[in-house]
């Protein structure tokens, strides 16, 4: 994903990359964009997103609606309950998806590479001026 949001054709693009676990509400309002990711744990996101959302729902809720976002989520074996919980707070967020997620099940291919490029570049592509 960093790999397509950092083309050369996207350079006007700044992109930062913060983990879940480092962010905070400050981060989410100061930038345009949202490129999400997450493992499917227990049938769920993981954790750390989870905490990440805690903090930052209520006080970004108004001031990022309509942002863009992009999400991918990898499992072993099924990844539907932690979409669903995504998709369900990115939602009343009111964020705007910019590509389908990226659902990837068990071992990362070549092809899941160039799809997360993909998703990277496409949310990047719709924060140029």
């Amino acid at each position: 994903m960093l790999a397509g949001a950092g083309l050369p054709e996207l350079a006007e693009v700044e992109v930062v990359v913060r983990p879940a676990l480092a962010s905070g509400a400050h981060d989410v309002l100061t930038a345009d964009g949202y490129l999400l990711g997450t493992p499917a744990n227990f049938g769920y996101m993981s954790g750390a997103l989870k905490h990440f959302f805690d903090t930052v729902y209520y006080p970004c809720l108004d001031a990022t609606a309509g942002r863009p976002f992009g999400l991918w989520v990898h499992g072993n074996d099924d990844v539907t309950g932690a979409v669903r919980a995504v998709r369900s707070i990115v939602g009343g967020l009111g964020w705007r998806p910019v590509a389908p997620v990226l659902e990837v099940i068990g071992t990362i291919r070549p092809d899941v590479r160039d799809a997360a490029r993909d998703l990277g570049a496409t949310v990047a592509a719709t924060l140029l001026p």
